[in-house]
């Protein structure tokens, strides 16, 4: 059972969640968001900002990367849980009862398309979860959420003492330079991906990593993939994701265009 859930970036706090601390709300503009934030300052009782756990999920990152490594559409059976992601997202805050306990607060952001389709159940289903959902029109090729999911990692920054920060994605262009950098100003930062396309967070000497199916309960049964990091000793057949036929055919039609 999860004893908090995470706070929303935006709007006034429910009144029918127990223990849900508010967190900053974040404007439409990150300049007009960060005029309204002060360097750290005590508070009425001495102590400084509070701490803050923060968890983004780039959500076209891992659908499209899920993709690749099980080489299929995936169904709801290869889809991540959310529900248990929160649960070991909560858990590893610690005891919410302590003094010095750090707010939560887990935000999805995702690029819609024009026809929403079943997204609009799927994102009243994070809601439910205590899931922040920052959502942007997908109108264009270039329509992306990478800025956006970086400004509000800054926007965190400036309103709490940013303790520890999950971010699952397999974007290191995004990603890199100002993850290591937070690790330099003193934030515990892990990276959650899969590790065929996270080459930037297992090599990084700031970062920790975590293999997005090593998380407890994060899929309802294993995905159809060999790690390479996580070979049997004997050795493991991967198997081609489509057909040597098919493969062949599309090239030779490319090759004699």
């Amino acid at each position: 059972m999860i004893g908090r859930r995470a706070t929303a970036p935006a709007g006034p706090p429910r009144t029918d969640v127990t223990d849900a601390r508010q967190t900053a709300p974040v404007s439409d503009s990150l300049d007009a968001a960060l005029a309204t934030l002060t360097e750290p300052a005590p508070v009425e009782d001495g102590r400084p900002q509070p701490a803050l756990d923060l968890l983004i999920w780039d959500a076209p990152n891992i659908d499209m990367t899920l993709s690749t490594v099980i080489g299929a559409r995936p169904t709801a059976a290869s889809r991540p849980r959310f529900d248990a992601i929160a649960a070991w997202f909560v858990d590893g805050a610690g005891d919410p009862s302590l003094p010095d306990a750090p707010d939560v607060e887990a935000c999805v952001f995702a690029n819609i398309p024009p026809q929403p389709g079943t997204l609009q159940r799927w994102v009243e289903a994070l809601r439910g979860f205590g899931y922040s959902v920052f959502a942007r029109p997908k109108t264009q090729p270039d329509d992306d959420i990478d800025q956006d999911m970086l400004d509000h990692i800054e926007v965190r920054a400036h309103s709490h003492r940013l303790r520890r920060l999950v971010v699952f994605s397999g974007d290191g262009r995004n990603f890199a330079d100002p993850l290591e950098q937070l690790v330099r100003d003193g934030t515990h930062v892990v990276v959650v991906a899969f590790s065929e396309v996270a080459g930037y967070a297992i090599t990084s000497d700031l970062l920790e990593f975590i293999d997005i199916e090593d998380v407890p309960g994060a899929f309802v049964e294993p995905l159809d993939r060999v790690r390479l990091d996580a070979l049997p000793p004997d050795g493991a057949w991967l198997r081609p994701t489509r057909s040597l036929r098919d493969f062949v055919s599309s090239f030779t039609a490319r090759r004699d265009r």
